[in-house]
């Protein structure tokens, strides 16, 4: 095998009962180089790359580390053959410092001596770029501190091979900026790379080839100079696409929601929003940006009567000479008053969706009142879970079949697809693309789109800025649980938007 090679996969084989995640696939990675892998949800990436960090082990298949076959059944033999993931889910001790989480489960002789670990770190950092304080605690960091934890880590002990799973998820554009700088260096001292992602645009700026799985099965691989972002989508699904959202002009915008100094606390006396002013219209989709933990999940929440407000307006406007104020009222009162409002949580199982349920029995979820006395209309759920079955290509042997056993894109078309059906006035989003492959982010893009069509005021939570400067008609940026701006998404910038996510400038919003 060629010695530039420093994994190599041949015929590798995963099963899971009778669903083959992985079948007879072979990819290379070579040193010195950054492979995006892409494939739509369920194709195996994933599980893929699971075998490698040593979470799975395969049925069939030989994987080589440096030209030598080599059996990866632990993570621990993943970071032995210089192998080292960094999840999408970060994995440390908010009361530690840095350097205690860098060295966390080290098996080393004698008493740990801080003052070299935090040496060491110190030089890691500096000779890729990273800005990390060794004796910073946890609870302390930014989303991207934390990741640059994760990634010194594994670098800390010894990796040659990095796995990044959507490293850009919750960073700004600055800091997506600065880890791919970071990534470059890695690159340029002989590291290898692969980075796991849905954002083509990203893809195409730092890496250097592109490989692509669809339905378990390995398609190919072209130089990222090669490549476009619609023929990685057209290998990715296997047909022509479109990549185009459509965003049409407000007609006859009139508010739905008007927020008014709303101001909520959590349990711990933190605040979480802090004098939040906007107002949503009928007709358009309203962007909310943010860091994660801006105050973006608590907002929705408080809105859709989930999470306590301690002071402020929340009033939904059915019609121009009518308010209603929901603040402090439960999802039951609201509905009860008439309100016509769909909600598709951040948490899709757990918050959203039944997990043990069928499609059916979670469309009931929104309909079981229509039944009469102790018995329920089945008919209806039946008729609407058949109707997103079709509609939405939704893929699922039944009607009755678990979502839980679904992909995290079927999964989504369900939840999306049942609060649209409610016939909302307001329909509220949070990252309902989080996760997805491109091809199922266009059909939620589309959808939100005709309900702004049909004059619903759409309220959506995102956090790729491309995303959001493309489909909203407005965005409000939060940070920290602050209002920092409103801007038009047609004039505005990414680089705007990115420096009013990490920094308020009260004196530049605008209502």
């Amino acid at each position: 095998m060629d010695n530039v090679n420093a994994i190599e996969m041949r015929n590798i084989t995963k099963r899971f009962g009778n669903v083959v995640a992985n079948n007879g696939i072979n990819m290379v990675l070579r040193k010195g180089e950054i492979l995006s892998l892409l494939g739509e949800n369920g194709s195996g990436k994933t599980t893929l790359m699971n075998m490698l960090a040593g979470i799975y082990y395969p049925d069939d298949g030989q994987i080589y580390v440096d030209g030598n076959p080599v059996s990866i059944r632990s993570p621990k033999d993943s970071f032995l053959n210089g192998i080292g993931m960094i999840h999408q889910h970060y994995k440390l001790v908010d009361v530690f410092t840095a350097a205690e989480n860098i060295v966390l489960g080290l098996e080393e002789e004698g008493k740990l001596d801080r003052k070299v670990i935090a040496e060491k770190v110190r030089e890691i950092a500096e000779r890729y770029g990273f800005d990390i304080d060794p004796n910073q605690k946890v609870y302390d960091m930014s989303v991207s501190q934390k990741q640059t934890v994760e990634i010194v880590k594994v670098l800390y002990r010894g990796a040659n091979i990095l796995i990044l799973d959507e490293p850009t998820a919750v960073l700004t554009p600055q800091e997506t900026d600065k880890l791919f700088a970071v990534m470059r260096n890695m690159r340029a001292d002989g590291k290898a790379l692969i980075i796991i992602t849905h954002k083509l645009h990203e893809v195409l700026s730092v890496s250097d080839r592109v490989a692509v799985l669809r339905k378990g099965e390995y398609i190919g691989d072209v130089p990222t100079a090669e490549a476009t972002q619609q023929s990685l989508t057209d290998m990715m699904v296997g047909r022509a696409t479109t990549l185009n959202i459509n965003r049409p002009d407000p007609v006859n915008p009139h508010p739905v929601l008007e927020i008014k100094n709303l101001t909520c606390v959590d349990k711990d006396g933190v605040k979480r929003l802090d004098d939040v002013t906007f107002t949503a219209m009928g007709g358009e989709v309203l962007g909310i940006a943010g860091v994660a933990g801006s105050g973006q999940r608590e907002l929705l929440e408080t809105i859709a009567g989930l999470y306590p407000a301690v002071s402020g307006e929340v009033l939904y406007r059915p019609d121009e000479s009518t308010s209603i104020s929901l603040l402090g009222m439960d999802p039951l009162e609201i509905r009860k008053n008439g309100v016509a409002m769909s909600f598709v949580p951040e948490d899709r199982l757990g918050m959203g969706l039944v997990g043990s349920f069928g499609m059916s029995a979670n469309m009931m979820l929104r309909s079981w009142r229509k039944g009469f006395g102790p018995f329920l209309n089945h008919k209806d759920p039946n008729e609407l879970a058949k109707s997103i079955w079709e509609n939405l290509e939704v893929v699922t042997p039944s009607i009755n079949y678990p979502v839980r056993r679904l992909s995290g894109g079927n999964v989504q078309k369900v939840l999306v697809g049942r609060e649209i059906a409610a016939k909302p006035k307001l329909l509220m989003t949070a990252y309902a693309v989080r996760g997805l492959d491109i091809n199922t982010s266009y059909t939620i893009y589309n959808l939100l789109t005709d309900q702004k069509l049909k004059g619903v005021a759409v309220v959506y939570v995102g956090e790729d800025l491309d995303v959001l400067l493309e489909l909203c008609d407005r965005i409000v940026v939060l940070c920290g649980g602050q209002v920092s701006g409103v801007v038009d998404a047609r004039t505005t910038t990414r680089e705007e938007v990115g420096l009013l996510m990490t920094q308020f400038r009260k004196e530049e919003a605008a209502v």
